[in-house]
């Protein structure tokens, strides 16, 4: 898992249809979902003492997070992450999941998990067994996603985020989520050793700084 910088900013609406129109004029949209637009749905897991959220909310310099997630409510591609932060730097760790075995974590059918030869299943495992990690809340938001590939850089723009309550209920398309309060659209920069001009310009935008924001966080408040 090779650490990578990252950028982000709360936007507003308006701010969101100018880094676009900046965006679709110097990078590509990614190739996934539609013309680089597409729907995430997260289940976000933490333990009895909401040590992800409490360490969050705390800025603790590493931390870590275990999600399941899937794009467009396609269940043949499920993913489950370990989002890892460290002194400003971020990485990811993901592995596929088939439904039947998510069904299965939902269910509280662990036993399959120790001998299934994927070493984050297997930590999942311990972190579910000896941590109490439990699935918490459903978040839901729409990306538009661009990428650069100087620097591999990897521009998004999350909007629309709400939040499942206390539902854990991953397949239910007509589970019930509610805007998030009054969260605003996110911009997200990730990029390796570098982070090109043309980015950086296409990005900047006036009084917007970095921000902490969580959508984790977000919807924890309502569950």
């Amino acid at each position: 898992m090779k650490p990578r910088h990252e950028w982000k900013h709360e936007i507003t609406a308006a701010d969101r249809l100018i880094l676009s129109a900046r965006l679709s004029a110097v990078a590509r949209r990614d190739s996934h979902g539609r013309d680089g637009r597409y729907e995430i749905r997260s289940l976000y897991f933490d333990d009895p003492r909401d040590t992800a959220l409490r360490e969050k909310l705390d800025g603790v310099a590493r931390r870590e997070k275990f999600r399941i997630r899937c794009y467009g409510g396609d269940a043949s591609y499920i993913c489950l992450e370990k989002k890892i932060k460290q002194d400003g730097l971020c990485g990811k760790r993901s592995v596929l999941l088939s439904a039947q075995e998510v069904q299965r974590i939902l269910e509280g059918d662990l036993g399959w998990m120790a001998g299934c030869g994927r070493p984050l299943v297997q930590e999942f495992l311990c972190k579910m067994r000896d941590g109490g990690l439990r699935p918490k809340t459903i978040v839901d938001y729409t990306r538009d996603a661009y990428v650069f590939p100087a620097g591999n850089v990897r521009v998004t723009l999350d909007y629309n985020i709400r939040t499942g309550l206390a539902s854990t209920d991953f397949f239910n398309p007509a589970s019930l989520t509610v805007p998030a309060g009054d969260a605003p659209a996110i911009l997200e920069v990730k990029w390796d050793e570098f982070l090109p001009d043309v980015i950086r310009a296409a990005v900047q935008l006036p009084g917007r700084h970095t921000s902490a924001f969580s959508k984790y966080a977000a919807c924890r408040v309502y569950g």
